[in-house]
């Protein structure tokens, strides 16, 4: 190759420096549609681009009087709905026994819902508007240190806190101070108000079903017991109705909707609602003091598993289990229903049974508190 074609292939085609030259004075070529060399410095921050000493730290007084009252009229709004949420949660809820039925349900959602909603909502748009019309927007440098805060440092936070309090003008403007209190106060208050759903305690209500109730009439009236009725159909079950061994039903006691108050129906209902079965006399074991609670092999349990309260309505013939489907807790009907697998902690209580005039009877009320383990303590 000839030196001519070097000299040119070098000038063309290489972006080495002549030499001699300083490594500044590099002539640099430059791509079609490419910033300048001014405009590539200005673009990676090689200029100073700060902000003018002082933008952003005043603010025109009258356009933020005019958000103040703004502002404090959100919070004005947010108090407003949380004393509402609390008026119509103690005053309208539980009127007439409560909220019982889809549209006393709907009702409830959509004013304790939407009062709440509105009162955060409210919450949040004045302390936007206060953060973005009412706060200073100079520029703000934050240095990184070791995660050690020493002395020094928690002074500086100090005075950076007392200086973003003052920033803010929470101590110079007593309207946003004063109505940002107010609407916080009933948000903190509303927990509280919630906690009446834990109440009243149940006492000793628990301890007894309609069962004992039923058993009493029964005995004024010189019966031996109250019948038992077949769920859904409430006609009074009979020994011979009940003659196939392997079987379950659910049953409760006679009279449950006809002396107890309309509103208090399916809550005993949901107490006394009972599972009975029949077991082979030759594989049933009674426990110890029980021997005359069943009816030739006819057993009655609660049906309220002992776990959590799911109903145990799953029987299985073969080998004579009663599960409950919600967590798997199995009781041996055949042995007064003791736990045999499952978190369970106790057997499921049983009913005395008897016949009178052909009826199975029940003879007393459980013996022992229905449902989950902690109710025992109610």
């Amino acid at each position: 190759m000839s030196d001519d074609n070097k000299d040119t292939g070098g000038a063309a085609g290489s972006d080495e420096p002549r030499e001699g030259a300083r490594p500044e004075e590099a002539p640099r070529e430059r791509v079609i549609r490419t910033p300048s060399p001014a405009r590539d410095r200005e673009l990676l921050a090689e200029g100073d681009i700060s902000a003018p000493a002082g933008a952003g730290e005043q603010l025109d007084e009258a356009s933020a009087k005019r958000a103040e009252r703004v502002v404090a009229t959100f919070f004005l709004v947010a108090f407003a709905a949380s004393v509402g949420f609390i008026a119509y949660y103690i005053g309208w809820s539980g009127r007439d026994g409560g909220m019982h039925g889809v549209d006393r349900a709907r009702e409830s959602n959509f004013w304790l819902g939407g009062l709440m909603a509105l009162s955060f909502l409210a919450l949040a748009i004045g302390v936007t508007i206060w953060v973005r019309r009412l706060m200073t927007s100079k520029p703000i440098v934050q240095e990184r240190h070791l995660p050690a805060a020493d002395e020094q440092t928690r002074a500086a936070f100090n005075e950076d806190f007392m200086e973003g309090a003052a920033d803010s003008g929470i101590t110079r403007r007593p309207l946003l101070r004063r109505t940002l209190l107010l609407a916080s106060a009933p948000l903190g208050l509303a927990p509280l108000v919630l906690l009446r759903d834990l109440g009243p305690l149940p006492e000793k209500k628990l301890r007894s079903t309609f069962w004992a109730k039923a058993v009493e009439e029964a005995h004024k009236q010189g019966k031996k017991g109250v019948r038992l009725v077949v769920d859904g159909t409430n006609k009074p079950l009979r020994v011979s109705d009940f003659s196939s061994p392997g079987s379950m039903i659910t049953v409760l006691p006679e009279g449950i909707e006809e002396h107890v108050p309309e509103d208090r129906v399916l809550t005993e209902t949901a107490k006394a609602v009972t599972i009975l079965i029949n077991i082979p006399e030759d594989q049933f074991k009674p426990a110890k003091g029980r021997e005359n609670w069943h009816v030739n092999g006819i057993v009655a349990y609660s049906k309220i598993c002992t776990h959590v309260g799911c109903p145990a309505a799953l029987y299985e013939q073969t080998t004579h289990h009663i599960l409950c489907p919600c967590h798997q807790s199995t009781f041996d009907a055949t042995n007064a229903a003791k736990v045999v697998f499952g978190p369970a902690a106790r057997p499921l209580p049983q009913l005395p049974l008897s016949v009178e005039d052909g009826y199975i009877v029940a003879t007393s009320d459980y013996h022992e508190p229905i449902g989950p383990s902690f109710w025992e303590r109610g």
